[in-house]
């Protein structure tokens, strides 16, 4: 997975912490649990606020 992966990874994380609201959590958290995920290979410099809002916006999705 890449950034760019934003559905896949909302998922994942959904499936991984259940129990976790995704509104709760700072995105320097979001972004080093994103790159902990299995399959998941790219650089931390590609990371910013909008891919990790998209992120959290589909993880939110997934929860409901």
């Amino acid at each position: 997975m890449k950034w760019i992966d934003v559905q896949d990874i909302g998922i994942e994380l959904a499936d991984s912490k259940p129990d976790i609201d995704p509104l709760s959590v700072r995105f320097t958290d979001l972004r080093d649990w994103v790159m902990e995920l299995p399959g998941f290979d790219d650089d931390p410099a590609r990371c910013n606020e909008k891919v990790l809002e998209a992120i959290q916006m589909v993880w939110l999705d997934e929860k409901d």
